[in-house]
């Protein structure tokens, strides 16, 4: 049989039409051309405690002893439906004296009848307090956060500077030369560390870093403690505008600190001229490539043993197998290179020959 036929009788096609309303799990209005409530759907009166003789029939703005004139639902209903047939997502607060404070999103729809007459509006309310206030909850733990981690790194900086500052004490205080040659390579490190941790600060948890900007700032930063004014010797930086995460730029910035030293410490003599020594980072889809050059004295050959003894050639290794990259050292009399090679998880990492 058709519907129409079925829904002839006008109390079956109202008793209909509140069934579908009340299916609803969001409250919802149907109202009239004046703003009277029409229909009203069961969550409507369950979530704003309002019982359906004091609601059917009446003018919005006076159901429960007004608690329904809202500005901004004013301006909703009066001046933006009018203009626009549909609506979606009109954010609205408000405290209601029986329920308190609510933050609702509404959505209207306007339809209009055969006759032009008349229209009807209907307006659904989705009560998305419990969200806001999870969200608010959230933004304030994320800032406590990030104070937390703000002091943290604060003080992990004072505790360098103090422990740098013990070794070298000790260092200008031992007779031996030996001793005193390592305690100056212990605070060395200590102050790599330092200024790694000096330009991580400026980025926040989780956020990517530029990759030619930090490394520019640590060489800057290494160039200035370890070179001085009296050697005739640079340090640059030729870098893309690639990003990295926190964890892999600490990594990839001790190693550069690493390999930055055994070339300060090993290619050069105090009375060099025109040393250079050349940090490239360079990406290819997910690959890369970071490669420490200098134009020292290099040795002949890379002898296995001699790599797995030294510190920092051990010390480097380990931070590339972090990054599941692959270190290749090239020496020779023309310099020595270091290229820490990271291949996408496409392609298998070869072993160096």
């Amino acid at each position: 049989m058709d519907l129409s036929r079925q829904l002839a009788n006008v109390d079956d096609a109202r008793a209909f039409a509140q069934a579908i309303v009340d299916t609803i799990r969001e409250p919802l209005l149907v109202l009239d051309d004046k703003l009277r409530i029409m229909a009203a759907s069961r969550s409507f009166y369950l979530t704003f405690r309002v019982n359906r003789q004091d609601t059917q029939g009446q003018f919005l703005y006076s159901i429960g002893d007004g608690q329904w004139d809202i500005p901004a639902l004013r301006d909703l209903l009066e001046r933006i439906i009018p203009e626009n047939e549909n609506l979606d997502d009109y954010q609205v607060e408000h405290i209601f004296p029986s329920i308190g404070r609510r933050i609702m999103l509404l959505n209207a729809r306007r339809l209009f009848y055969e006759d032009g007459a008349n229209s009807t509006i209907l307006l659904a309310i989705e009560d998305i307090t419990r969200r806001k206030d999870h969200e608010q909850e959230m933004q304030n733990l994320l800032e406590q956060k990030e104070f937390l981690l703000e002091e943290m790194q604060h003080r992990i900086a004072n505790s360098l500077q103090i422990i740098a500052s013990i070794i070298m004490l000790k260092a200008r205080t031992v007779q031996s030369p030996e001793t005193r040659y390592h305690l100056e390579d212990a605070h060395k490190r200590v102050m790599s560390v330092a200024a790694i941790q000096q330009h991580l600060q400026v980025a926040r948890q989780g956020e990517a870093i530029n990759v030619s900007s930090y490394l520019s700032k640590l060489c800057l930063t290494l160039a200035q403690s370890m070179i001085g004014e009296n050697r005739d010797l640079s340090l640059e930086v030729k870098a893309d505008n690639s990003t990295l995460s926190s964890r892999d730029a600490v990594s990839i910035g001790l190693i550069v600190t690493e390999a930055v030293i055994n070339s300060l410490k090993h290619a050069y003599s105090a009375d060099c001229k025109n040393g250079r020594i050349i940090v490239s980072y360079e990406t290819r889809g997910e690959s890369w490539t970071l490669d420490i050059t200098d134009n020292g004295t290099g040795k002949a050959s890379v002898e296995p043993a001699a790599v797995k003894a030294g510190l920092g050639t051990s010390i480097v290794s380990a931070l590339a197998h972090q990054l599941d990259a692959r270190v290749d050292m090239e020496s020779g009399p023309g310099g020595t290179s270091v290229k820490i090679i990271h291949l996408n998880s496409c392609q298998p990492i070869p072993q160096a020959a």
